[in-house]
């Protein structure tokens, strides 16, 4: 099956991977949100509102502001809405204009209002099965991209032969890809990575230094993977590896890309949005006057939320995320917050 490829959103992530796509002379129909935007792109080949200086190929495009004529003219498609606003743009759609479609979600997030992951929505309100789902993930900020710095990509599935597929349009001399098939666990890592960066942005606002974020992650890692083993993720164990059968190597773990990769880099660099978010809680802003001031989406902030909500069903151990919780959501100062984060350090 040739892939013919449709994204749906147009911020920095979906820009990026339209870049990716594009630059490997494969062609991209594109949602975006309003004409003006659409026209912009059109005429000067750079998104007008995020990763400006990137140089997009236009002639490889076909940029809609319908919905329906995206999903119609894709086989594949990709969808980088953030998570607080993806069920408002898949309500535009009919339970059958998804019917025979795969979907890759670029969504790293928990769907707020629902409290599930994409897949799970998708399958309630259009049918589709897990095995036309897939999953696009870091350590992978899109700046870095547009930047054509080396970067990796980890794509997930049920399907293996069709997730290589889907990756094998992606790679290029400045993108690695990495398959793997665990495709619940790699979406919870993302969300949980994003809710731990937005803590140790906290941290660095309240003046903590190098010495006790070191601590800190470490500790968020820990407590990352024992959520994840609720959720049946394979391999958590570093340094233990089986046999990969789809690349002939040693089997991912949880020092792999896509899990304490992505961590890392989400609290430790200066493009990570969540981590900026973090910084300003932590330098006294409120959270309002701080999604102001970032003008973008700080995943970590409904997931929090999220996640407090899914683990008292699940009961794990999550003292730093439940006070990064408290901090955003229950009115908890966070000197005090990471007060009681500074306790149960090890």
């Amino acid at each position: 099956m040739a892939i013919k490829f449709g994204v749906i959103g147009s911020g920095s992530w979906a820009t990026a991977l339209v870049k990716i796509i594009t630059d490997n002379g494969n062609k991209v129909n594109w949602w975006v949100r309003n004409d003006a935007s659409a026209s912009y792109i059109k005429k000067r080949s750079h998104n007008p509102h995020y990763l400006t200086s990137a140089v997009l190929k236009t002639k490889h495009l076909k940029i809609e502001t319908d919905l329906k004529k995206v999903v119609a003219a894709a086989n594949v498609l990709i969808i980088a809405v953030p998570s607080a606003y993806t069920t408002g743009v898949l309500s535009e759609l009919e339970p059958g204009d998804l019917k025979n479609k795969k979907v890759l979600s670029a969504v790293k997030g928990i769907l707020p209002k629902e409290n599930i992951l994409l897949n799970e929505y998708l399958t309630k309100e259009f049918n589709i099965p897990l095995q036309n789902y897939f999953a696009v993930l870091g350590p992978c900020h899109a700046e870095e991209v547009a930047a054509e710095k080396l970067s990796y990509l980890t794509f997930s599935g049920a399907d293996i032969e069709m997730t290589k597929k889907i990756a094998a349009y992606f790679t290029s001399p400045a993108i690695n890809t990495v398959v793997n098939d665990d495709i619940l666990g790699v979406q919870y890592a993302a969300v949980l990575k994003n809710i731990y960066a937005l803590g140790a942005g906290i941290a660095h606002g309240l003046d903590y230094g190098d010495n006790f974020q070191s601590v800190y992650i470490a500790n968020c890692a820990d407590e990352m993977a024992a959520f994840l083993r609720t959720f049946g993720a394979q391999h958590i164990v570093v340094g233990e590896h089986e046999a990969n059968l789809v690349t002939g190597g040693k089997s991912a773990n949880y020092a792999a890309s896509v899990y304490l990769g992505d961590l890392l880099v989400t609290c430790y660099s200066l493009y990570s949005r969540n981590r900026t978010f973090g910084n300003m809680i932590g330098k006294g802003y409120s959270v309002k006057a701080a999604q102001l001031e970032l003008n973008m989406v700080a995943e970590g902030y409904n997931a929090a939320k999220c996640i407090y909500n899914i683990n008292k069903k699940i009961k794990a151990e999550m003292p730093i995320a439940e006070n990064i919780y408290n901090i955003l959501w229950d009115k908890l100062t966070p000197a005090k917050g990471f007060e009681a984060i500074e306790k149960v350090l090890i």
